[in-house]
Formats: structure tokens, sequence, C-alpha cells
């Protein structure tokens, strides 16, 4: 029998698996402080673990590190690492240096089934879901080989951001998804704070409800598009959930978020999405009079990273400047995001790792020129606001 990986509890998972051994619950909560603060992955190192638990362990669990296959570091301090998961499958994890905080920006699967036209991970294809403990051990890695790197003190973090931004779409992966998210808001694993944990969906409108209820935590949603129709083109999940269920959950999903707004990712492509004119259907979309579920938000405009596969330009600075503009002098809080790590292709949509696609991706992908579809005057084929 395989030995169970340790990595893929959280808290009461892993209790639950100790008293399935005859362990009550603060010998789970010593075992799961060596192995997420301490990053300890020898049971012998944990010296305050009864001999017997430590016994009972041995040959039956292993923490479970990924196999490190390289290492990258720009010349802005951002490191990305690709790791293998087996199978010829590998996935990128990032870490971005700020002044005021480190981010980690986490893979949730190999690959992605979304297909978004301006992401290099969906043109490459998909291959399966990451395990929860796939998950933890990206943050696993980053967190205790970063804290020996920047030699710092006991009890000093070396990150407190983390954003479910790398490959995959987490809400496509929600059973391990979840257990991983625990792992890391808990006091006696990473102890982030849920305003510090951001979950990136493409608008998985059934998992944002039940993200909602089962562990709320910071919300971005790659919006990309004011309207369906140039929506439904840039990511294909709109045909499934149109904007305005998106919206509508969205909202609802404040009612228990740690913050008090919806961040919107908005990747601006040049000729594509980024006239004034889209600037000020968004503002209808979210915030007008007019808006069927107005969603208290802030825009982050995201230049495009180009790759060829994509037939798509990075909007010039001018034009997201302009852009910009419009949303800021409506009263909506929009940054446009810093590009790091581009020069390792470490930068937001550059993600792509090594997949054994089983869902024919470049078939898919290979389109004709995105047609901008005029924006309707009062509402869409769907009845979304305009």
């Amino acid at each position: 029998m395989n030995p169970v990986n340790l990595l893929d509890f959280d808290l009461d998972g892993l209790a639950a698996y100790c008293e399935g051994l005859g362990e009550k619950r603060f010998r789970a909560v010593q075992l799961f402080r060596w192995i997420h603060q301490k990053g300890a992955a020898d049971f012998t190192q944990m010296s305050d673990l009864a001999k017997s638990l430590r016994d009972k362990l041995a040959g039956a669990a292993v923490i479970r590190p990924l196999s490190m296959l390289s290492e990258q570091a720009s010349a802005d301090g951002t490191i990305k690492w690709l790791f293998d998961v087996g199978a010829g499958d590998a996935v990128e994890t990032v870490f971005i240096p700020e002044d005021d905080r480190g981010t980690l920006c986490i893979s949730s699967q190999a690959g992605c089934a979304v297909g978004c036209r301006f992401c290099s991970t969906g043109h490459q294809g998909f291959s399966r879901n990451l395990s929860t403990g796939e998950i933890v051990a990206q943050l696993w890695h980053a967190e205790h080989h970063l804290r020996q790197r920047l030699k710092l003190a006991a009890g000093e973090r070396a990150i407190d951001n983390v954003v479910m931004m790398g490959m995959g779409e987490p809400l496509q992966n929600y059973a391990a998804l979840v257990p991983a998210l625990r792992t890391m808001l808990d006091d006696h694993g990473y102890g982030l704070s849920r305003r510090r944990v951001t979950v990136s969906t493409s608008g998985v409108v059934p998992m944002i409800e039940r993200l909602r209820t089962d562990c709320p935590v910071a919300l971005a949603v790659s919006l990309h598009a004011p309207n369906d129709p140039l929506r439904d083109q840039l990511v294909p999940l709109n045909k499934k959930y149109p904007l305005a269920e998106l919206l509508a959950s969205c909202a609802r999903y404040l009612d228990a978020a740690p913050r008090d707004f919806i961040t919107f990712e908005y990747c601006m492509l040049d000729g594509v999405n980024d006239t004034p004119e889209h600037a000020r259907e968004l503002l209808a979309l979210v915030a007008g009079p007019r808006a069927a579920h107005p969603v208290p938000c802030k825009f982050n405009l995201i230049p495009f990273n180009p790759f060829p596969a994509s037939g798509l330009k990075r909007s010039a600075r001018e034009r997201v400047t302009a852009f910009a503009k419009v949303l800021q002098d409506a009263g909506v809080v929009t940054t446009v995001r810093k590009t790091r790590g581009d020069d390792i292709d470490a930068a937001c949509g550059q993600l792509a790792g090594e997949v054994q696609d089983r869902t024919r991706a470049n078939e898919r992908l290979t389109r004709p020129v995105i047609r901008i579809a005029e924006a309707p005057s009062t509402t869409s084929k769907r009845g979304s606001p305009s």
C-alpha cells in the first residue's frame, strides 16, 4: 500500500487520520505544526511527538514534496520554479517579492481547460487536477526554501500573500482547493489572513457560491470584456455562465468575503477590449444606475504578455492610461498591474509548464482573428446590462 501524503490533509483531515491511528487531536496539531510551520519532512526530527506515534507514521505516511525541475530568477527578484507532478506533467509556481510583502502565485491544475484566448496556459491544454498535497507542496517548498535563502529570523515569514493565479482554473478543482486553502489559513499551519489569500476564477458560478459558504477568501474574477459577445470570444466559459449570472454571484459573495470589494482582472488587448467606449460599458455593467447587479469592485488592468499562438497584441501604454482614467474619474479604484518576471516568462498569462494535453487545445484555439462585437445600446442577447 502506498504511504499517505500528509500534505493532502488540512488540520481536521489530519486529526481524523491520527484518530484512526488511536491518537488524540493534540497530536495532530503537533504534527501539523512540524510539517507546515517548521518545514519538517522527517518524522524522526519531530522531537515532541510520542515515539509510539512516530513509529506508527514510519512507512505508513510521508510528507511528499514536489520534485523541482528548474529554478529561474528574474532581474527584478521574481523566482519561478518548475515542479514535476509526474506522467510528463510539470507546473510552475512564482514568488514575487515586494516592499511590503512576499506573494506566491500557485498552480491548481496541470494545464487549464478553460482556454482563454490570451493565456498561454490555456493554449497548452489540460492534463489533470492537482491534489491538495501538490497544491500545498508549492507553498511548503517556497516558504521554507526562502526562509533559509533570505536568512530570515525565527518566526519571520517569507510569504504572507498567496494568489491562486498560476496554471489552471482553481474552482474547477474545488475538492482539492478548499483543504489547501484551509491549511494556508490555519494558525497552526501558515497563518495567512483571509484577506491575503486570493482565488482567481474565470467565472465558475456554482463554485463561487460554494466557496462563499465553505471557505470565503478574497476573490478575483477574470472579466476581460464588458459584454457577452466579446467575452464569449475571449473567455469561452462565459457561454455557460454569462455576465449577468457571474455578477449576481459576485454580489452575493461579498456577504461573506473578507474584503468589501471584488477584484476584476482585465487583460488589455490592443484593438480588442481597450477603448474608452469599452471602459464606459464596464462602468455601466458593474456600477452604473442601470446595472442589474452593482458590484463594489476594483479593476486591475493587466498588460498583455504576448505569445505567438494568441494572435493578440499588448495595448499601448497611452491607451491603457486613457482606459484607466475613464474608470478612475467615475470613482472606481483602478490599478495597472506592474509586469514582473517577464524576462523569465513568469508574468501573468505566461505560465505554461509542461502538460500532456488531453483537450486538443491547439485545435480548439486555432481560430480566426477576434471580431469585435458592437455593444448593444440597452441589453445584450442574454439580457446582461450594457
